[in-house]
């Protein structure tokens, strides 16, 4: 749901009502993974996708349903070829979708809100949903954002009590599960810490909040600013990437120390333009472990600075242009300035995958698609003939957490 919050938080604004199809579980080579989702509004205006197609007629039909009548469903749809008027996936996967309606009688609408306007904002939140257990719990929704305030602090839910607050005051929520107190501070604690690693998930935790009892399923969706591509060297071939960059969703960042190059008008698709010493600007900038840093500078008194600090750094991924011979000639030069070979062994130079690319644009796609490889668990080998999964969705099974997704 938060995919879409942009649109729909403007829905919100205007005062409409619409249903949303959410998927919260998947099986097989599904299209599309949990959170991802489609609304319809009361005028019959659609927007998002669940299936990428396959059964977007039918999901529209119970979205149109669930304002008729204000309940809230799950469907599964599974594969369907034996029958070819059977609604279902032709890729041979399954998904769970809930639609659940937002109108402005439904004592949810505010938090619903209230997590549609952080996550247009660009703030980071995360929206909870029972999505198995008893039907009277299903439609509720609880809200936590990453700095800990509620935006809306005791506050009544409905006909509830008021937002209930964590006896540590770590965890603070809007809304609520319509449950046992206790869920509510269980599922917010559970929402936080996949809130932090910026992902969605369900948790499977008890109706009383303890990991035993009825158990139910909850739904997680994060909501989190888009993560960084930092992209070093005002070149042609950082005019193509920083492109790319932005169509992959990425905030980017162009940095060179020469002001000449560094100019908005050779990089108008840029979120950000720094003029600084590359390794300097990387010192005092905040990076995280999503961000990917891309070397084009192409000369070592830029890349060896910079690279000896890139290569400690949490980040996701560090890739550095340049020849074979150049490589190792960098490499020799950041073995003498102390990088360790587990360091070394991070940076992927030269740049991109082998795709025989000549023109920058052709370049900005091979360094964008080993970083897609890099950050999906892909191999980067043709599809054809190939034995490995189309689909790499992160699963992990980690305590209460279960199939979680970037």
């Amino acid at each position: 749901m938060l995919d879409i919050a942009e649109e729909l938080n403007r829905w919100v604004e205007q005062g409409r009502d619409f249903a949303v199809a959410t998927v919260v579980a998947v099986g097989g080579s599904a299209p599309r993974q949990p959170g991802a989702a489609l609304a319809v509004d009361s005028d019959g205006t659609a927007i998002g996708s669940v299936s990428g197609g396959c059964v977007e007629g039918a999901v529209y039909e119970l979205c149109r349903q669930a304002l008729d009548d204000g309940e809230t469903v799950v469907e599964r749809f599974g594969y369907s070829d034996d029958d070819a008027f059977a609604v279902g996936l032709t890729c041979g996967g399954v998904i769970d979708i809930m639609v659940a309606p937002v109108r402005a009688d439904s004592p949810a609408r505010p938090v619903y809100a209230a997590a549609l306007a952080a996550a247009a904002r660009g703030e980071a939140a995360a929206v909870a949903r029972i999505t198995e257990g008893p039907a009277e719990l299903m439609g509720q929704v609880l809200l936590v954002r990453a700095d800990g305030g509620t935006g809306a602090e005791g506050a009544a839910h409905g006909d509830g009590p008021p937002d209930e607050v964590a006896p540590d005051a770590a965890v603070r929520y809007e809304g609520g599960l319509g449950g046992h107190p206790e869920l509510d501070r269980t599922v917010a604690g559970e929402a936080r810490a996949l809130l932090d690693a910026g992902r969605t998930g369900t948790v499977a935790i008890g109706a009383d909040g303890s990991r035993c009892g009825q158990p139910l399923t909850v739904l997680v969706e994060s909501s989190v600013p888009p993560p960084r591509m930092i992209v070093f060297g005002a070149i042609d071939f950082a005019s193509a990437l920083v492109r790319v960059g932005r169509f992959l969703g990425y905030h980017v960042t162009v940095c060179d120390a020469r002001s000449v190059f560094a100019t908005p008008a050779r990089f108008p698709d840029a979120d950000e333009i720094v003029v600084a010493w590359p390794h300097e600007y990387l010192e005092r900038t905040d990076v995280d472990g999503r961000t990917v840093l891309c070397v084009l500078t192409h000369d070592a008194k830029f890349d060896v600075p910079l690279l000896r600090l890139a290569l400690r750094l949490p980040v996701a991924y560090v890739g550095a242009m340049g020849s074979r011979r150049t490589h190792q000639d960098r490499n020799r030069r950041l073995r003498e300035v102390g990088v360790t070979e587990l360091e070394l062994a991070r940076l992927r130079s030269p740049i991109g995958l082998d795709l025989g690319a000549r023109t920058p644009e052709e370049t900005a796609l091979s360094i964008a698609a080993e970083i897609v490889a890099s950050r999906r668990g892909g191999s980067g080998v043709s599809l054809t003939g190939a034995h490995t999964p189309i689909h790499h969705d992160g699963t992990r099974r980690s305590g209460g957490r279960i199939g979680s997704v970037a």
